[in-house]
């Protein structure tokens, strides 16, 4: 087993004070790598970033068609949203249209990580739901899926039909057997790969043509509704949402819990899956927009670069002390 490599710094002053390790992957649309650091065959779980593969069952068993599901509700099936108002209304006609209300959703709530919706929340003496949880859209893609299938209401349950439908699309994808799963944040399972399996993933969706097949065109309305709509897959100032708009050609972007990160190239059929071995959140938002660059997708002074990459290091007062940019085996 490969060990993880070096792939962002944090220098104060001439000083190397922290570093972060872990793993990334370049795939092209045969599933074979085009460039790796540290181990491929990691066994990882990629929490929030296989949103878009759970969401695939949703269009192929054409639930989505049936139900008319807009591009925008599919950006929020993939999305870990800030629970802004613009992703929570529209959640909640969702629930409506399908004659559910929020208590039939199974992520639980949470603190809206938007500063308006937290505050008129505080103002008002309430209580978040779960609407405001950041998996909400997804889990209205979820419901959606069991209406159709005509399953029970624990949806979450790794044996429910909602579930086996996303195990059997994930392997799929991933071209391997997940060697099982942990529960997610937001109560549902999120099943285990490797990281070139998931590289291998996101080339698929990257690679896909429409047409094709029932799972190639899913594909490619998810990534064209995640790359339409980067202010619903997460929010204003989050890393996809900033990066999808500043990048030079189509690509969407979408990160998962304990510094997962992935990235769907359809211009050059290449998909990208990173883990950041500690978690560090702002050394995944590094290396992924690093790696943007490395591949010419993404300006090196783009300000959505600078706040993540070769970003400074300042002190209370302002002063520049220091500097967070991606190892030397990136650039």
């Amino acid at each position: 087993m490969t060990a993880p490599v070096l792939l962002t710094e944090v220098w104060r002053g001439p000083i190397l004070e922290s570093v972060h390790a872990g793993h990334a992957v370049i795939c092209d649309g045969s599933g074979q790598i085009v460039e790796a650091w540290g181990d491929p065959n990691a066994t990882i779980l990629p929490r929030s970033s296989a949103k878009m593969i759970q969401a695939l069952p949703l269009i192929e068993s054409g639930a989505a068609d049936a139900r008319g599901l807009t591009s925008a509700q599919l950006a929020l099936a993939c999305a870990s949203h800030n629970g802004a108002a613009i992703h929570t209304d529209p959640v909640q006609a969702w629930l409506t249209d399908l004659g559910l209300n929020e208590s039939d959703l199974r992520c639980g709530p949470q603190v809206p990580d938007d500063e308006p919706a937290r505050d008129a929340l505080i103002l008002a003496d309430e209580s978040p739901c779960q609407l405001h949880n950041n998996c909400s859209g997804k889990h209205a893609g979820f419901l959606t899926l069991n209406q159709h299938l005509g399953g029970d209401a624990e949806y979450i349950d790794p044996e429910h039909v909602v579930q086996k439908a996303c195990l059997d699309a994930f392997e799929g994808v991933t071209g391997e057997t997940s060697p099982g799963f942990g529960i997610d944040g937001c109560s549902a399972p999120n099943f285990a790969t490797s990281l070139h399996g998931m590289a291998r993933a996101m080339a698929f969706f990257a690679s896909a043509e429409e047409g094709a097949d029932t799972r190639q065109s899913a594909a490619v309305r998810l990534w064209q509704a995640m790359n339409k709509h980067p202010e619903l897959v997460a929010g204003e100032g989050r890393a996809c949402t900033e990066l999808m708009r500043a990048c030079k050609e189509p690509v969407a972007l979408k990160t998962g819990a304990e510094a997962f990160f992935i990235a769907i190239i359809p211009t050059r059929k290449l998909g990208i899956a990173l883990k950041i071995v500690d978690g560090s959140t702002r050394a995944a938002e590094c290396t992924i927009a690093a790696l943007l660059v490395r591949l010419g997708l993404l300006d090196a002074d783009h300000p959505a670069a600078l706040k993540r990459m070769n970003t400074p290091v300042l002190s209370r007062r302002g002063i520049d002390t220091g500097i967070i940019k991606p190892a030397a085996t990136l650039v």
